[in-house]
């Protein structure tokens, strides 16, 4: 099997710096033709590069960055011309990437959310009718860290809510994708001043791992089992799910993501992770 990386933006024979150490990982594991590919190049040139093609087809699994799904289409066509046919089709990609695309499948243990066009005014009275707490969001990601609020409450008025969007827009630039999707605000409960978030990815419908997601302390509880194999018969075959305990002790997905693009844990034991990527992907 083939895994592709990212390559440096300085040099196309390196892997991008900030996946040393998932590439040591992958290596480390003995499973794996690694083939790297000129990332930066293609999102800002549009120009296809790889270090090496393969002399007949091979299976690949994308170990990399986000790309918007009409992106990811042209760049799997463009890799089965190099013999690696990607084990995520452009089809499951977009399904997990835009968080409405999967939102019918989660309904029922996820926030509420509303959709709107991009660049759409928004009535705030809609919005407030519906949520006493409510987020910003595009169909993948928010802007968290920055200046933008962390959520807004009842006493957001239509002039200050147009202003923030307007910042809103800004910060996501030519990342934005999709159109907005404002969530119900949640409570999540917190331990040691961190809230209790684990992720899980999920390979040809098995649990390939559970792993702390938010610097949490160890004696954090574990969401319950019930609810993650709830959900391991969604239509992809490499995708995840973050799952954050509320302050009642209920649990809520807060995200799903493609597996070939959501960031492995900080506490996860990446060589592990590359070992079950391997021998779960042989039994598709």
């Amino acid at each position: 099997m083939i895994i592709l990386f990212p390559s440096s933006y300085l040099r196309r024979d390196k892997v991008d710096e900030d996946l040393q150490e998932e590439y040591d990982a992958a290596q480390k594991a003995g499973l794996y033709d690694i083939v790297l590919f000129g990332y930066d190049q293609w999102i800002q040139e549009g120009t296809f590069v790889l270090n090496c093609k393969p002399d007949t087809m091979q299976r690949g699994v994308y170990r990399g960055w986000m790309m918007k799904p009409e992106q990811y289409q042209v760049f799997y066509d463009h890799l089965l011309d190099n013999n690696i046919c990607l084990s995520t089709s452009p089809k499951e990609y977009a399904q997990f990437h835009l968080f409405p695309n999967i939102y019918p499948f989660i309904a029922q243990d996820t926030a509420n959310i509303l959709l709107f066009p991009e660049n759409e005014p928004i009535d705030i009275d809609v919005v407030k009718k519906q949520f006493q707490r409510f987020l910003i969001k595009d169909y993948v990601k928010s802007v968290k860290g920055t200046a933008f609020p962390p959520y807004f409450d009842e006493s957001i008025t239509q002039e200050k809510f147009d202003y923030w969007m307007e910042v809103f827009y800004q910060y996501r630039g030519k990342l934005f994708t999709g159109g907005i999707c404002i969530k119900e605000y949640l409570d999540l409960k917190r331990y040691d001043a961190k809230t209790n978030e684990y992720r899980v990815f999920y390979i040809n419908h098995q649990i390939a791992s559970i792993s702390k997601n938010s610097g949490q302390p160890n004696f954090a509880p574990q969401p319950p089992n019930q609810l993650i194999e709830k959900y391991r018969q969604l239509p992809g075959s490499f995708y995840t799910i973050d799952y954050a305990q509320l302050q009642d002790d209920t649990w809520k997905i807060i995200e799903t993501g493609d597996g070939s693009v959501s960031g492995l844990s900080d506490s996860q034991n990446k060589e592990t992770f590359f070992r079950a990527l391997y021998w779960l992907g042989e039994k598709a």
